[in-house]
């Protein structure tokens, strides 16, 4: 199980990288029509939900620490707030629905966020390649027995 751990992790650091890619073709998409976040947001919203829940899944069978675990869940309640801020930005606009400086500011803080969740997946993905390195050559477990001398 730790192997589908180290995998699940690397898999769910590479999506959230195509997600940044995923936003800079939005933003670079001319002329930018309503299709022009479809990849963001089908990653954002159904490709890492499901792969942070495996990896939270392979974390526990893999018996991480509960710490690590928690970790592995967290990036669930960042998209959470992803999706929240992104509505914030979008429905801070003016009369004639053009962006107004409170919604840029908002969707700023949708970037933010967004690279504060590519931290905690680092952190999931070395933890997760951690736990799943043998331990160092040179140590041996010694049973003690009760009654034998040590």
């Amino acid at each position: 199980m730790r192997k589908a751990f180290v995998l699940a992790s690397t898999l769910l650091l590479v999506s959230f990288v195509l997600q940044f890619i995923f936003a800079a073709v939005g933003g670079f998409t001319r002329p930018a029509g309503d299709g022009a976040y479809a990849l963001h947001s089908v990653n954002g919203m159904a490709v890492i939900p499901v792969l942070t829940l495996l990896t939270a899944l392979f974390a526990a069978l893999a018996k991480a620490p509960g710490r690590l675990i928690g970790m592995a869940i967290l990036p669930i309640g960042l998209v959470v707030v992803q999706a929240l801020i992104a509505m914030l930005a979008n429905a801070s606009t003016d009369a004639a629905g053009a962006s107004t400086p409170l919604g840029l500011t908002i969707a700023g803080l949708h970037a933010l966020n967004g690279i504060i969740a590519v931290h905690v997946v680092v952190g999931v993905a070395q933890a997760a390649r951690k736990l799943d390195r043998p331990a160092p050559g040179g140590v041996v477990p010694v049973t003690v027995r009760e009654g034998e001398p040590a």
